[in-house]
């Protein structure tokens, strides 16, 4: 300390600074612990960080009741034009309709007679397993008639010649695709052979008639005498 008082006051003021900038004391005091002041709230440490370690949730199964009764099926015959749609009663009563499909185009309904019925030909079909809201017939790949969506038969009017009958499910998201099931040849009844049936029944009412006549002329002459 002595060594230190005797030297200059600039030699002395630059050591102090270099002592001041080797030393390993940080710059700034920590706040000493003062008995009293230590809470509760002190204890307690962030839950931020720790979150990652969170059990999750478990994903517990499905349960299924083993006395629910399963959806029943609807009671809809599909070529009786006489009751409602499926799609209807499955609404009206809950019940499930085979395969019933909404918003796509229809599948193909399926074709089952084209017989003449002595005026017209008549068609009788089955709706498909989709919402329907027309149905259209083709004849010769033609156009002929439009039936509403309730329907299952109609008449498509005379056809004379051999020629495909097919019909085709209509609704808002399309037309059904051609498929056998839909389409039928219809062949005309061969009539070549009434020409003869009428000439033959017209031979036996004129053979008739002069047998008739020859009748009559004989009981007359035979009244005269």
């Amino acid at each position: 300390m002595v060594a230190i008082r005797e030297l200059p006051i600039p030699l002395v003021i630059v050591f102090l600074a270099l002592i001041r900038g080797y030393s390993p004391l940080p710059a700034t005091s920590l706040d000493p612990i003062i008995p009293g002041r230590f809470t509760a709230e002190d204890s307690v440490f962030p839950t931020d960080d720790y979150d990652v370690y969170k059990t999750p949730t478990p994903i517990l199964p499905v349960t299924v009741d083993p006395n629910e009764k399963p959806q029943k099926r609807c009671d809809y015959d599909p070529c009786d034009e006489t009751q409602s749609s499926c799609h209807e009663l499955s609404v009206s009563t809950g019940c499930r309709c085979p395969g019933f499909s909404l918003s796509t185009a229809p599948e193909a309904p399926k074709l089952q007679s084209v017989s003449w019925n002595g005026s017209e030909v008549v068609i009788r079909w089955c709706a498909p397993n989709s919402d329907v809201a027309s149905y259209f017939v083709t004849v010769g790949g033609q156009d002929i008639k439009k039936f509403e969506m309730d329907k299952r038969s109609g008449g498509v009017g005379v056809v004379d010649q051999i020629a495909k009958v097919c019909v085709v499910a209509v609704n808002d998201f399309g037309s059904s695709e051609p498929h056998t099931r839909s389409c039928l040849m219809y062949k005309p009844r061969d009539n070549s052979h009434r020409p003869v049936l009428a000439g033959l029944i017209g031979g036996a009412l004129g053979l008739l008639l002069l047998s008739l006549l020859a009748v009559l002329l004989w009981r007359h002459k035979r009244q005269r005498k």
